[in-house]
């Protein structure tokens, strides 16, 4: 999957109104995702997607000092997601949910199951609540 065709997805599936709030989604979601999963798995996650995504999974190891597999629940994963993303906690969930729905269709769900695994089941259930699941 191409980055414009990802971005499209994402913006289709999230009702967002323009590309610049999908960017946006995409960017709030996996900068967090890559805060809460081993640096080697946000890896290879990042490299099954189109280069400018992925890079949103390593950003948070190369530029946030603590690396990656930090140790947080639903609640600080959502809150991350929404200050990011400038949207409040209920919107987040449903962005989160979208661009993660998105991620599995262009990776065909192998490596965001053990994303998955890798995730508290509190967490866990925004990844695996999709329609693939």
């Amino acid at each position: 999957m191409q980055h414009d065709e990802f971005i499209g997805r994402v913006q289709n599936r999230a009702r967002l109104p323009s590309r610049g709030a999908a960017e946006r989604a995409c960017r709030a979601t996996l900068e967090t995702l890559g805060e809460r999963v081993p640096e080697g798995l946000a890896d290879k996650l990042a490299a099954q997607l189109p280069h400018e995504i992925g890079e949103h999974l390593r950003r948070t190891e190369v530029y946030g000092g603590a690396g990656t597999g930090e140790r947080f629940g639903r609640r600080d994963f959502i809150n991350r997601v929404a200050a990011r993303a400038g949207v409040d906690g209920p919107k987040a969930v449903y962005l989160a949910r979208s661009v993660l729905e998105v991620v599995q269709e262009a990776t065909e769900g192998r490596i965001t199951d053990k994303v998955a695994e890798s995730l508290p089941p509190d967490i866990r259930e925004l990844v695996l609540n999709t329609g693939g699941h």
